[in-house]
């Protein structure tokens, strides 16, 4: 019995010294192998190795959250609600009546957005639009900034006046200049301390004098981030009106503030439907633009006017409309007479075109050359493309010829660089029909 154990102790003490060479050669056997796969498969250049980072599925992209936002001398902060006040300067200093501007500063990043009303003070539809919409917004939920300006024309407002007190119309100054006429010095106020700080602008406007405009856009159709913008709005009716100097669209347009007038209803009155249809355009707008959520409510194409003109009487009297907004009119049909009361004769006022009535006299008193009908050519979204492309194209080439003939102007404007406002004489009033 000995002997077998005497020779297992033997077998194992053999093992165990051999052991260490049979892990050295397993080890340099492992090492051979390695070498052979680095010489067939070489590694790249550390230097320009870029480590692989675990991707995390649930990590979304995040964009830098809102700042808070300083305007008119106080800092708005994201996710809320502020009424900040504006001094036009339009009373004296020291018993100045401060407008108020309605600010919705959103927890979202999108864009600035402006809303103007009563820069005529008799156009009260528009008020009542800002009002209704600024009110609505969640300022948490809100991707942006809202900026709404209620009542601009405070002095023409409490009057009941389109005009401002000295009888201009402000609508004429803009951008403003600090240094000129009062009406000049409230436009420079308002674009310096509130427009310029906007991505976008709506100026909201009635017909006036006695007039009534179908819900519309005005805009300039020949500058492409215009029809974008105008597009926003839903079915509602645009016209192509570049605008004219002085005009707040205009100056906004010009500095890249892209902007579009919105006509909708008469003077001196509030008109429930032109204010809901009005807010359902902006609420709309929100919405294209990405700022909040809101249910589209057009569905049927844009109408689009690139030509419209006012028909004016060829006589004075009473005037009676024989047509309504909105409707389709033929060449040749009635779309209202004039008669006068004493001599019981009359003329009728003639379509001179197919069309539409895009805006309209009430019936009243008028003299000879009173603007009374509004008709708009609607054409296809074909021929106003073209139209706007062949505008675009004369546009250039005044512009080449302008830049051709001008070394004498520059000259000119170099010599009396200071900004030209408006004449000092008090505007005609019998012939305004909108903005």
């Amino acid at each position: 019995m000995r002997t077998p154990i005497r020779y297992l102790s033997v077998l194992l003490a053999l093992m165990l010294a051999f052991q260490p060479a049979l892990a050295t050669e397993v080890e340099d056997e492992e090492r051979a192998l390695e070498r052979q796969q680095e010489e067939e498969n070489p590694a790249p250049n550390k230097a320009s190795h870029v480590p692989v980072q675990a991707v995390d599925e649930d990590s979304q992209p995040t964009e830098e959250p809102p700042h808070p936002l300083p305007l008119l001398n106080r800092v708005v902060d994201p996710g809320t609600f502020a009424t900040l006040h504006w001094t036009p300067d339009q009373s004296f200093g020291s018993i100045a009546t401060p407008v108020p501007v309605l600010v919705a500063h959103g927890t979202k990043p999108g864009p600035q957005l402006c809303l103007t009303a009563a820069i005529h003070g008799d156009e009260l539809n528009g008020i009542e639009m800002v009002r209704r919409l600024m009110y609505k917004l969640e300022p948490d939920e809100l991707a942006g900034t809202v900026i709404g300006v209620p009542i601009v024309n405070l002095d023409g407002f409490r009057s009941g006046s389109r005009y401002l007190s000295d009888r201009r119309d402000l609508n004429r100054y803009f951008p403003g200049n600090k240094n000129g006429s009062a009406a000049s010095r409230v436009a420079h106020s308002l674009y310096s301390n509130i427009v310029s700080h906007c991505d976008y602008l709506v100026d909201l406007h009635t017909g006036s004098q006695k007039r009534v405009n179908l819900p519309q856009l005005r805009a300039d159709l020949d500058n492409p981030d215009v029809v974008a913008f105008a597009k926003h709005f839903g079915g509602m009716t645009v016209l192509h009106s570049p605008g004219v100097t002085g005009m707040l669209r205009d100056a906004a347009v010009k500095d890249g503030i892209v902007a579009v007038t919105m006509e909708a209803g008469g003077p001196n009155r509030l008109e429930t439907q032109a204010v809901n249809y009005g807010v359902q355009a902006l609420e709309t707008l929100l919405e294209n633009l990405q700022m909040q959520k809101a249910s589209r409510f057009w569905s049927a194409p844009q109408p689009v006017f690139f030509e419209s003109e006012w028909i004016r009487a060829d006589q004075g009297g009473i005037l009676l409309a024989e047509v309504k907004l909105n409707d389709k009119v033929k060449k040749g049909q009635i779309l209202g007479t004039v008669t006068d009361p004493i001599s019981n004769t009359g003329s009728a006022i003639i379509a001179p075109y197919n069309g539409r009535v895009l805006g309209m006299a009430v019936n009243q008193v008028i003299h000879a050359g009173f603007a009374a009908f509004r008709i708009g050519e609607e054409k296809s979204t074909e021929e106003v493309e073209a139209q706007a492309e062949k505008a675009s194209k004369e546009k250039e080439k005044q512009q080449s010829d302008d830049d051709d003939s001008d070394g004498d102007s520059k000259q000119e404007r170099a010599a009396d660089p200071s900004p030209k406002e408006p004449s000092d004489e008090p505007p005609a009033e019998a012939d305004s029909t909108g903005e």
